[in-house]
């Protein structure tokens, strides 16, 4: 069986005839079936034949229609076969994966009319999977226990026997429990203060064997953004620790929605620390053989760990609009980080005289040796607070400590940009004003490739967009009554972004107090798996879909997505992260801010229009565009050509 969709020369370059593959299948193959020929792909075929030639990165900016897709799609099936490696395409979001591998979907769409077998695996972020150990204390530990003896009752049943696995068996996804709501799932998940390795069913855990399953995919891996960060943050730890990375070798990988990387990162570069874990870690040396001398430390780093997060829980402040907790750095802070560490200076030097008296199991030594390893990395970014950004997260059992260095991009520009190997970063909104230098430098990309194609579709007559204005700034009850009203033009049929959790549960609080809002059905993000609320909302023409992750990568032509309306304009949140990169801004507001909204904004926009024959309006709910002549203008500039912002 030929390896590669076309007959391959060994006279040629290799690039060279996917090219011509590439351009025979847009031009020839697809449009036979029925499919229109669109030059913006041959455009950006030629364009990522150059990156993939060169091994550079390259910023593949593409309008809503283009079907940047499925050329990076080609380009990567073929280069994956031509290097024997897998290729990484690493989306925003799960939603976004299940856009790509739906039925009706760009793969499916190359597999039937390219007659073109891919094999394509899902490498799901891990808190995405159920985690066994979690449900075990959920079927006890809380309230709805009858929901968690279900899903125990319900797993297969290889998971509690010991005999070997004749084939792999997908189980614990996340979407296979579309009736959890989140907080529900946040229960039974996997998170990062879990100890996988001393889980005995470790090796029955659906996540361990998903992972198994897809690093022998030979041609794609789809995963999102925050797992192929965990990938790279992890990498060197695991390999040190005798363990497999993440993901496999591979030869190249699409960044799709390549402007969200940059939260991704921050995300997977952080360490978190918990009082609770800390304790857990501790005690366990506390049941074998050990030296009253280290007993002792134990004991005081306990203490001090306590004391710590007591402190902490004094000194942070919630966020609005945010689910993290500023915390003051300040002298008594710092002193009480600097004792602790001290103490565990103490421990890791008493371990290594227990280690050669093997008096403890060498395992479990080697997990708490990397959980204090892990624990000073983190508490010595204190020492100079110049470094660090940090925050807190609240959650049933405590505080967690999350602690991030500044050098994000110091990381990226390592471990990803040097690798090289090609790296595309797809979407319809990379740049501002024609310019990537506000991507490029927020992700440390020093040398890259770059290129623009607009839309063809035809905005200047099938999108409306209106700009309310009221009487008292913009109150919640003039943008409730604004909001139903714009629903009840287009009979429901509308996605509704919010910036923030809080603002989309004020909204989910009031809707049922208006009566023209009684015969519409309401999907919320976070009330059930977020795909499935995609599909019904798709499914259920007049239904309408309030979210918070959805300004980018949701894909719903047709009538039931008629209506976009954005509750208020998606700037930044005051939190830790953002706050850190305005102090080392000129000017904060035009270098953080500003750009941050109006790429989020523009991507909220392209929700609307995903075929020619759509058509609707989007709505912005804002006082500040009618107060601020440069922010109006701004925004105009995102607007579609020939496309008019209009004072309703």
């Amino acid at each position: 069986m030929n390896r590669y969709p076309f007959e391959y020369e060994h006279s040629k370059p290799f690039l060279q005839q996917v090219g011509e593959w590439v351009a025979d299948v847009f031009y020839d193959i697809l449009p036979e079936a029925g499919f229109e020929v669109r030059d913006e792909q041959i455009y950006m075929a030629f364009q990522l034949e150059r990156a993939f030639a060169e091994k550079q990165t390259i910023f593949a900016e593409a309008g809503v229609g283009t079907g940047k897709t499925l050329v990076y799609l080609l380009y990567a099936v073929c280069y994956a076969r031509y290097h024997r490696k897998p290729a990484i395409i690493a989306c925003a979001d799960e939603s976004l994966i299940e856009q790509l591998v739906k039925p009706e979907g760009d793969l499916a769409k190359l597999a039937q009319h390219l007659s073109l077998a891919i094999d394509a695996r899902l490498g799901k972020s891990q808190d995405r999977y159920l985690c066994l150990a979690k449900l075990e204390h959920a079927r006890t530990d809380y309230e709805d226990v009858e929901i968690y003896r279900s899903l125990y009752e319900e797993l297969p049943s290889f998971v509690h026997k010991s005999e070997g696995l004749q084939s792999f068996y997908a189980y614990g996804d996340r979407k296979q429990y579309p009736h959890l709501n989140d907080v529900q799932w946040e229960r039974i998940n996997w998170d990062p203060f879990q100890d996988c390795f001393v889980c005995d069913k470790r090796h029955r855990c659906g996540q361990t064997l998903s992972r198994e399953h897809y690093r022998q995919s030979t041609d794609l891996i789809i995963c999102s953004h925050d797992f192929y960060m965990e990938h790279v943050w992890t990498y060197e730890g695991r390999k040190r620790e005798g363990q497999l990375p993440l993901l496999p070798d591979h030869c190249m990988v699409v960044f799709d929605e390549g402007h969200l990387l940059e939260s991704a990162a921050q995300k997977a570069l952080t360490y978190r620390i918990k009082h609770t874990i800390f304790e857990e870690q501790l005690t366990r040396l506390l049941k074998n053989e050990i030296r009253e001398s280290l007993a002792v430390l134990i004991d005081e780093a306990i203490e001090r760990s306590e004391a710590l997060f007591e402190l902490l829980e004094r000194q942070s402040v919630s966020i609005s609009g945010s689910d993290r907790r500023q915390i003051n750095l300040n002298d008594k802070l710092i002193q009480s980080v600097t004792k602790l560490r001290g103490t565990l200076d103490g421990i890791e030097e008493e371990l290594v005289f227990e280690s050669e008296l093997y008096t403890l199991d060498s395992y479990q030594l080697r997990i708490v040796e990397e959980h204090l390893e892990m624990m000073q990395k983190a508490l010595s970014l204190f020492q100079s607070s110049s470094s660090l950004i940090c925050w807190a997260t609240e959650s049933p059992t405590g505080l967690t400590l999350v602690i991030m260095p500044k050098a994000v991009k110091e990381v990226l520009r390592e471990r990803v940009f040097s690798m090289n190997m090609p790296v595309v970063f797809s979407s319809a909104t990379l740049s501002i004003n024609g310019s990537f230098d506000y991507l490029a430098y927020s992700l440390g990309v020093e040398k890259y490739l770059s290129f623009s194609v607009d839309s063809p579709y035809d905005y200047e007559n099938r999108m409306e967009v209106l700009a309310p204005k009221w009487k008292d700034g913009a109150s919640f009850d003039e943008k409730m009554g604004t909001a139903v009203k714009m629903l009840q033009r287009t009979e429901g049929r509308a996605l509704i972004l919010f910036p923030s959790k809080e603002e989309l549960n004020q909204f989910k609080d009031a809707v049922p107090s208006y009566a023209e809002c009684a015969d519409m059905s309401f999907g919320f993000e976070g009330d059930r798996e977020i795909s499935h609320l995609i599909s019904d909302f798709q499914r259920d023409e007049k239904s309408v879909l309030c979210a918070v992750t959805l300004w980018e990568g949701l894909d719903v032509p047709g009538p039931s997505l008629s209506n976009v309306i954005v509750w208020s304009l998606p700037y930044p949140p005051q939190d830790p992260v953002f706050t850190a990169k305005r102090q080392e801004a000129t000017s904060p507001y035009e270098e953080v801010d500003l750009p941050y909204m109006l790429l989020r904004l523009k991507q909220g926009i392209g929700r609307l229009i995903r075929t020619r024959e759509d058509s609707g309006m989007i709505v912005i709910l804002s006082e500040r565009i009618h107060d601020d002549a440069a922010l109006r203008e701004a925004i105009e500039s995102l607007l579609p050509q020939g496309v008019v912002l209009t004072v309703d």
